[in-house]
Formats: C-alpha cells, structure tokens, sequence
C-alpha cells in the first residue's frame, strides 16, 4: 500500500504543479496581452491611413488619377506634423489622411528624404492625438514591440512580435544605405510602410518600412533616433542637405602590399572611374583611377563609407581626402559642395 499511497502524493504533486504552471502561464499571458492593449490604446488614435495621388504625367498641369497607393503615418506634433515613408509620398500629386476618429483631410508635404526613405508631412488641425516618440539606443533584442498600421487598407491593425537585430543596413531606394535599421518579426504588409513601430512602453522605436518577399517574419523599421534627426531638417529646411564631390566609382580591393608598405586601416577602397567636370574632386585634383582609402580622419573601405561621411556637415568645409595612385600614398585637399540630386558620390 505504501507505493500506492506514494505514488498517489506523487500524481497529486504534479497536478498540483501543473496547477501552479497553468496559473504562472496565465499570468504571463495576461502581461503580454496588456502590454500590447496599452501599447495599441495609447498609439492607435495617432495612427493615420494615407491615400496618394498621382498626376497622369510629370507637368503639374496633367490630371490626377485616383488613389495609387496608399500607406500610413504617425502624428507627432498637436499641430498636425505626420511621419510616414518617403516612398508612400514622394511624387504625390495629392495626398489624403484619414484620422483615427472618422476625420478625413488633405495634407501637404513638408519633406522627404529618400536616402532613409522618411518623410514628413502636415495636416490643417490643431489639439491632436500625438504619439511619444521612445530612444532607440534603449532597445535591446528580444524585447516587445507592436506594430500599428493600415494593411490592404484595414485601419489600425495591431500586430506584435519581438526585435530580432540590432543595427541593420538595409539599401533605399536612392541607392544608399539607411544605418541602424530595427529588424522584427512582427508582421507587416503593404499599406503598413510609414507606420510606428511601438514599444511595451507605449513609445515609438521606429518606422516600419520594408520586408522581404516572400520571407516570413523579416520585417524592418527606421530607428526613431534617426527619424527625429530627420524629421527636424524636414521641417526647418524642407530636405536633408548631403556633400558630394563628384565622382562615380567602385568598391576594389587593395594590393596586401600597398595596405602594409602605407600601413592602411582598409584592405579595400573607392576607385575612381570617372570625375565630373567643375567638380570638387576635379578641384581637389582627383584622377580617374584614384582609389579613395580616407576621408578626413576616417578609414574608406566603399562608396557606402564615403556616402555615410559626406553629410551636410562636411559641405563647404575644406576636407582631406587620402587616395592610392599608382604605388604612391597623397592627400588632396577637397571642399564638399551641397548635392541638389543623388549622386553615387
């Protein structure tokens, strides 16, 4: 009898225990569903639906056509200042935003950047549902994050998943490459590019812009830090001011002798292929055929580290710029002009 009695404790214990799991998983559950609830409930009456129309032909004069595409954006001011994709936007004749609460109105655009494919523009209210905007150096892998959006146009859609990585590249549109992308798994579909990626904070941590098909769960949003950068320029300036020098190039790797003989920070660099007439690098003395291992204090290893440093901080500013030619090491002298397009470089 004494086995039977034990093992009668002992299924007793693991249903108690079960119990006990049952109960802790709830608990679990019932954190993460109210982080997403608090999370939607306190970003979702800023999220907007935006519908864009474009003219038939490039003359301002041509028609509009009907609603082409259509995207989504956050307020982020009272006074009507909507963050959204430079894609949803760019080239609109006409651009429509819905409210949250029923309200329809047309908005016009403040500015948009396609090199980190952010755009900023306004509606005519004021006393508006804002949403907060988080840090993103505070976010760590692993963590909570809920995506709001208008999916196939189904307004406010809430889907949640985790941050899988930390620091992505992810390559625009206009060619260069956006630093510091959020990669997450929670899903996103056409209609949700331009809307906020939130935190269990109820903070905004980034603007959802791409996937990749037809992969599952590779979605990536803009680190908010660089979309309020962005968004400041946007509105002060109405563009984001970039150097250029006028070149176009390649990417090339270095002779092992030349990087130990120079004793170079890279084993590859930028090889000019051809140099703009009038430009700062015809100015600076810049030949076809350069390989291009510095600018100013830092290391080039490809045209994505030279279009990384050439920032509106650099333009008109007198700048070293160190190239390989031939076997010989030189530092030329260069002033970065303002880029009115853009350029490779």
């Amino acid at each position: 009898m004494k086995p039977q009695l034990r093992l009668v404790a002992d299924s007793g214990a693991i249903r108690s225990g079960a119990a006990s799991g049952s109960a802790s998983e709830t608990e679990i559950f019932d954190a993460y569903s109210n982080a997403v609830i608090h999370a939607a409930e306190k970003i979702s009456p800023a999220v907007v639906n935006i519908e864009v129309s474009r003219r038939s032909g490039d003359s301002p004069s041509q028609q509009e056509t009907g609603p082409q595409a259509t995207g989504s954006g956050f307020i982020f001011t009272p006074d009507g200042y909507v963050m959204t994709n430079s894609h949803v936007v760019h080239g609109a004749g006409r651009i429509g935003v819905a409210l949250a609460d029923g309200r329809r109105m047309d908005a016009e655009l403040v500015g948009d950047d396609p090199d980190t494919d952010l755009a900023v523009i306004r509606i005519g209210a004021n006393d508006l549902a804002t949403a907060p905007l988080g840090d993103s150096q505070r976010i760590r892998v692993g963590q909570l994050v809920v995506a709001i959006g208008n999916p196939y146009g189904f307004q406010c859609s809430v889907t949640a998943g985790v941050v899988s990585a930390l620091g992505r590249s992810l390559r625009s549109r206009s060619g260069r490459l956006i630093d510091n992308v959020v990669q997450t798994d929670a899903a996103l579909n056409p209609g949700n590019s331009g809307g906020p990626l939130v935190s269990s904070r109820a903070e905004i941590i980034g603007v959802n812009t791409a996937t990749i098909m037809p992969a599952q769960g590779l979605c990536f949003a803009i680190a908010i830090n660089t979309a309020k950068f962005v968004a400041s320029r946007l509105i002060r300036d109405g563009r984001i001011v970039r150097g250029y020098i006028g070149t176009a190039g390649q990417n090339v790797e270095l002779a092992r002798r030349l990087v130990r003989h120079h004793n170079l920070a890279v084993k590859s660099g930028v090889m000019i292929a051809a140099v703009e007439p009038q430009s700062p690098a015809e100015h600076a003395g810049i030949r076809s055929g350069d390989v291009i291992v510095a600018f100013g204090d830092s290391p080039v290893s490809g045209i994505d580290d030279l279009q990384r440093l050439l920032t509106g901080d650099c333009v008109g500013i007198r700048s070293t710029l160190t190239v390989i030619r031939g076997t010989e090491r030189l530092a030329l002298e260069i002033i970065p002009a303002e880029s009115r397009r853009y350029p490779r470089a």
